[in-house]
């Protein structure tokens, strides 16, 4: 699989005020995940020459991501402060740009992109360019992990998220990102809007309340409440959700350009498997501190658990 996208250094900031540096950022965080979970990764991303971005790629390469860059040397690596409330909820403060250049791509049949990377200029036109060749050979996904500090007005920020969901086989967002993104309407209004648009497949996410999937063009709707456990923080559940609902259609055999007709028609019973395994990984992963998803045992233990 391919990702495109940010990383980003996430200095947490914990409850008693020291600081803790994570490997983050949405699309490195699928990248490792994926990889956690025994895919074949590739991650294009910009990384500076610096302590943190030898961190963040030392972190990648230990999951066995293959880190690509568009070989810019201009760049500094992209970090986050990230302050966690009592409940162990994130509110993020962004320093970065993103600039990703034009370069060969991987031969992939499957391409994640999302967040700031397929919405910051002017690297987001790269990312799109990309999600638009590789289309005819792979499937694609997108999840929009909305930033509102970095997307503008709020009506530019919706046309451009729906252009890439319109490229998108597979969509996955939070209900506050769609409550950021279109505030009159609600969260299954929306995806089954975008469903109707072209993906096969909208996962929202809803936190503790769990989450539902819309599929069939937005004639299946499917929900999925989550396994209590105890909360150390939330930073990348999301991301976990993603990683391990990309693994389920995987091991399913439909991702790929290819399988997009048997993608089209998922059934019930697979579409609740896919939410059961991408809540599974998320559970494991608000149970640790940072974005730290579950490799494919743990992923098992968890599963076998319920």
């Amino acid at each position: 699989m391919l990702v495109i996208g940010e990383c980003v250094a996430d200095i947490v900031q914990g409850a008693d005020g020291r600081e803790h540096v994570h490997p983050g950022g949405s699309p490195a965080n699928v990248a490792y995940g994926l990889a956690r979970l025994g895919h074949p990764t590739d991650l294009l991303t910009q990384l500076g020459d610096d302590r943190l971005g030898a961190l963040l790629s030392a972190h990648l390469r230990s999951a066995g991501v293959r880190v690509h860059t568009d070989g810019a040397e201009d760049v500094r690596t992209p970090s986050a402060t990230v302050r966690l409330g009592g409940d162990g909820g994130a509110r993020y403060d962004f320093d970065i740009s993103w600039t990703l250049r034009p370069v060969p791509l991987p031969a992939t049949d499957h391409l994640h992109l999302g967040s700031i990377g397929a919405v910051l200029e002017p690297g987001a036109t790269t990312v799109l360019a990309a999600a638009r060749e590789l289309r005819s050979d792979a499937t694609v996904s997108y999840d929009p992990n909305v930033r509102p500090a970095l997307m503008g007005r709020r009506a530019d920020a919706l046309a451009h998220v729906e252009h890439c969901v319109a490229l998108s086989d597979v969509v996955k967002a939070s209900d506050e990102d769609l409550a950021w993104l279109c505030p009159d309407e609600s969260a299954e209004e929306v995806a089954r809007r975008w469903a109707a648009r072209g993906p096969s497949l909208v996962l929202v996410t809803r936190g503790a309340r769990g989450s539902f999937a819309v599929a069939a063009r937005g004639d299946v709707r499917l929900d999925r409440r989550p396994r209590p456990v105890p909360v150390a923080d939330t930073v990348g559940a999301g991301d976990a959700f993603m990683s391990g609902a990309l693994h389920a259609l995987a091991t399913s055999g439909l991702l790929g350009a290819d399988r997009r007709a048997a993608l089209a028609a998922l059934t019930e019973h697979r579409l609740d498997e896919v939410l059961r395994v991408a809540s599974a990984a998320a559970a494991v992963t608000v149970t640790r501190a940072g974005a730290s998803p579950p490799d494919d045992a743990e992923l098992a233990a968890a599963l076998a658990e319920e």
